[in-house]
């Protein structure tokens, strides 16, 4: 099929069906003239990294795990590791979503003499401080390394 016809069944630009060949992640059988052809199982490996990207996997892991004739060679470390990434992400998300929720219901008068409210800022002031300094303190801990 060609690369139009690629485009239309995946909604994928073609421009990006031509970034992922040229990144090697997927490739056309022929060119027949000016447009590219694919094998029909492109359209797996076009599900494969769209799945790998909704992962949080970028596209040099996501070509790591594929084979050039398309194989999947899958890094269960990696996919574990991004698995718990996604679960620390969720837990804090549903600890911010559940502080909102009382502070839009908190009984209290004013919001900073409800001590719910309360830790809800202070985790969110040392996540602010946190990535503020963190960039500073790599560069002096590399700096003690030299």
């Amino acid at each position: 099929m060609d690369i139009s016809e690629v485009a239309r069944r995946t909604g994928l630009p073609a421009s990006t069906l031509r970034f992922y060949e040229n990144r090697g992640l997927i490739a056309a059988v022929s060119a027949a003239g000016e447009r590219r052809r694919f094998a029909p199982g492109v359209l797996d490996q076009l599900a494969l990294i769209a799945l790998g990207q909704a992962g949080g996997l970028s596209l040099d892991e996501i070509q790591a795990m594929l084979a050039p004739d398309g194989a999947l060679r899958v890094d269960r470390q990696l996919l574990l590791d991004k698995a718990d990434s996604i679960d620390a992400t969720i837990k804090r998300l549903r600890a911010m979503s559940q502080g909102l929720r009382h502070a839009a219901v908190c009984p209290a008068a004013n919001h900073a003499q409800c001590p719910t409210f309360q830790r809800l800022l202070k985790a969110a002031s040392g996540r602010v401080k946190q990535s503020r300094t963190a960039p500073a303190a790599a560069k002096k801990k590399n700096a003690i390394r030299s």
